[in-house]
């Protein structure tokens, strides 16, 4: 049988990258991109800020307007793959963009939070000939929406057009999971799912038949959208939407959240300090109610009913007061709650506070840009991944591939493949319909398959092979 091996595959140059803008955000993707091995250079017009992180990152710096073209051209734009422009302002990181399209081979990507422009998403980025467009706020919201919708999840993410999901739970006292194998679990549930990970002790690792679940275990499966209920059920978990929700913080995530609530018919209350804010929130969400007050008031909180809510979300704009708000609501409270977190230190004391279900926007913004710029190294006619997510502090990746006719790879049992360790084929999704492959199913043309791995840089389906 013909297969792929490590040293055989192609080796993939580095992206050529330009980031404009030094923010949460853009010092996200420096972190990510650069652990990649790709070349970055940073604009900004802060001169002390682009020695620091050049200085911590080890990479070029320009200091200067990024919508200059002149700026753009000494910072390499001629010969770069990608730019991504990421300043606070929304109208200058079109520009930038725009910008960069006059070199022919730079693809763009533009950060767009303005309510008014992420409504006309795509059409910007059609007109513009921008790859993306991304909106840390939103997709944060979709995220947080997402597990409302699950309340009894730790982590939602879809694949798959939706048709799965990808699903992190934890094994409370009285689990029916507790002293059960995953092999156990296959032959006493016909369930439409698949366990792909658990993490004990703050150690990962693929799961495999033999492994027993254990109190406190945060374990990782993927399921057919239409069956998460049944499988929640079996799980010993309550499942159901939210029907009322209290938010803290009345920014751009809050209010996307809020009008996302407001038109499920959750009823949803935010409670947001400044005045002008709260008249914004009034005047463009329908069917919520917007309360001007300090959410860290323990008495508002209980006035607006907190300790009856079934969901609590934090969306202050400081991390410490989301987390400190949260572990009240936990304290009073049966509530769901998440928490907003957009700074990436003391991740370890975060977790040890058992917070539940913590939101981070960088990290989704992070992980959609690393999935384009992946599948741009790999080739610069055809998009390879559909969708990536990273786990358990990025100890694992998700990572969802577009399938092209591939000798060593297409109709192949999957028993006969010759895979690389630590990773596991989820499911395969074909014509619409969701498999959870056993051994003499095969992948083919057109398909798209999941991989969870614990390995790093996958940015083609042939990765998995040994």
């Amino acid at each position: 049988m013909f297969h792929l091996s490590q040293k055989h595959m192609r080796q993939k140059p580095p992206l050529k990258c330009i980031i404009i803008g030094s923010g949460k955000v853009g010092t996200a993707l420096i972190d990510v991109l650069r652990s990649e091995g790709n070349d970055i250079t940073l604009i900004d017009q802060d001169a002390a800020v682009v020695d620091e992180i050049t200085g911590t990152y080890d990479i070029m710096g320009i200091v200067g307007n990024g919508a200059s073209f002149r700026v753009q051209k000494s910072a390499g734009v001629d010969e770069a793959d990608l730019l991504i422009a990421v300043t606070e302002s929304d109208e200058l990181n079109l520009l930038c963009a725009t910008v960069a399209k006059q070199v022919e081979n730079c693809a763009t990507i533009a950060r767009v939070r303005t309510p008014d422009y992420s409504v006309e998403a795509d059409f910007l980025r059609d007109q513009l000939g921008l790859a993306m467009i991304i909106n840390p706020e939103l997709s944060s919201a979709r995220e947080i929406l997402r597990l409302l919708t699950i309340p009894g999840a730790l982590e939602v993410s879809s694949f798959a057009h939706g048709a799965a999901q990808l699903i992190r739970i934890q094994v409370k006292a009285g689990s029916p999971l507790i002293g059960m194998t995953v092999s156990d679990y296959a032959r006493s549930h016909n369930d439409p799912m698949l366990f792909c990970a658990v993490e004990r002790d703050n150690e990962v690792q693929i799961a495999s038949g033999s492994i027993m679940f254990r109190e406190g275990d945060i374990v990782a499966f993927v399921c057919q959208h239409h069956y998460i209920g049944n499988v929640m059920s079996n799980l010993g978990i309550t499942y159901g939407s939210v029907k009322n929700c209290i938010i803290v913080g009345g920014g751009r995530c809050a209010y996307y959240l809020a009008t996302h609530l407001a038109q499920a018919h959750i009823a949803v209350k935010v409670i947001e300090k400044d005045m002008e804010r709260c008249k914004f929130l009034s005047e463009n969400i329908d069917n919520a109610v917007i309360i001007h007050g300090d959410g860290a008031d323990e008495a508002l909180l209980k006035e607006e009913g907190l300790e009856t809510a079934d969901a609590f979300v934090a969306l202050t704009g400081m991390d410490e007061e989301n987390i400190i708000l949260t572990l009240h609501a936990q304290q009073v409270s049966s509530a769901k709650a998440i928490t907003n977190v957009n700074r990436f230190a003391f991740k370890e004391v975060i977790r040890s506070l058992d917070l539940g279900s913590v939101v981070y926007p960088r990290y989704l913004t992070a992980e959609a840009i690393l999935a384009y710029a992946r599948a741009r190294r790999e080739s610069l006619d055809f998009n390879n991944i559909a969708s990536l997510s990273q786990l358990y502090d990025q100890q694992l990746e998700c990572i969802e591939f577009y399938v092209s006719e591939t000798p060593g790879l297409c109709g192949i049992p999957i028993r006969k493949l010759q895979l690389k360790p630590e990773l596991i084929i989820t499911f395969i999704s074909r014509h619409g319909t969701v498999i959870f492959p056993l051994g003499d199913d095969t992948i083919e043309a057109g398909d798209t398959v999941m991989v969870v791995t614990k390995h790093k840089g996958f940015s083609n389906i042939t990765d998995i092979l040994a």
